[in-house]
């Protein structure tokens, strides 16, 4: 188990931090309304964010026409990525006592 701990981090952290730019981008294409994110190169972005937005915007509506949705959510991965794979995220302290452990 020990040995799978670093690529379970390093698949944690990637994937999270791919989660977190998709959202990043998510929201400054919302500055542009006129973009379809279902045509295009924009389903890049669309597809993977939708299924987690559309729930989201039912619990907390636009304020003043913005779509707070994707701000939530790029806060909400941005803390499970630190929580687990941060500098003293619960992965890296697994990782590090069981380096010491061996040692």
């Amino acid at each position: 188990m020990t040995a799978a701990l670093p690529w379970i981090h390093l698949s944690l952290g990637l994937l999270l931090g791919a989660w977190t730019l998709l959202f990043l981008f998510r929201i400054v294409l919302t500055w542009y309304p006129q973009i379809d994110l279902s045509q295009g190169a924009a389903r890049i972005v669309g597809l993977p964010t939708e299924p987690l937005l559309a729930p989201t915007r039912r619990l907390i509506q636009p304020i003043g026409g913005v779509d707070v949705a994707p701000v939530v959510w790029l806060g909400l991965i941005s803390l499970l990525r630190e929580l687990l794979v941060g500098q003293q995220g619960l992965l890296t302290q697994v990782m590090l006592r069981a380096a010491a452990a061996t040692a």
